[in-house]
């Protein structure tokens, strides 16, 4: 399951590169229901801060399942950023740190590519905050 989300996000990438936003998007839109039973919009609607305490105690996601959800939000941010949506993307930059974070805080498994994962986002908002 994780490789094939590694190749959609590839194939997610590769199309935002290309500039074909609206491609990109409805692949997104398909792997938040493939992976996680819900809409992208579910996820927008709740706080940062009450993300991984809604996700984990009322809807009895994973670690796995943050992670994943962590790999999509971070996707739909560089989405977003290229359409030149950038509150919203800052806003799913944020929410995809925190949850990277929560897993790589509470994962027994070093890893060295959500470390890496976590440095471009952290440097994404960076320059973000700084426009």
């Amino acid at each position: 399951m994780i490789e094939m989300l590694g190749d959609l996000l590839r194939v997610i990438f590769a199309l935002i590169t290309k500039g074909e936003q609206e491609q990109a998007g409805q692949k997104l839109n398909e792997a938040f229901l493939v992976f996680l039973r819900r809409d992208a919009s579910y996820f927008h609607n709740i706080p940062t801060e009450d993300l991984t305490s809604t996700l984990l105690s009322d809807h009895n996601y994973t670690q796995g399942h943050l992670e994943i959800l962590a790999e999509l939000l971070h996707a739909e941010a560089r989405l977003q950023e290229a359409r030149g949506n950038l509150p919203e993307s800052r806003d799913l930059y944020e929410k995809s740190l925190k949850l990277f974070s929560f897993t790589d805080e509470n994962n027994r498994t070093y890893s060295a590519e959500r470390l890496e994962k976590m440095d471009v986002v952290r440097k994404r908002l960076d320059e973000l905050n700084n426009v």
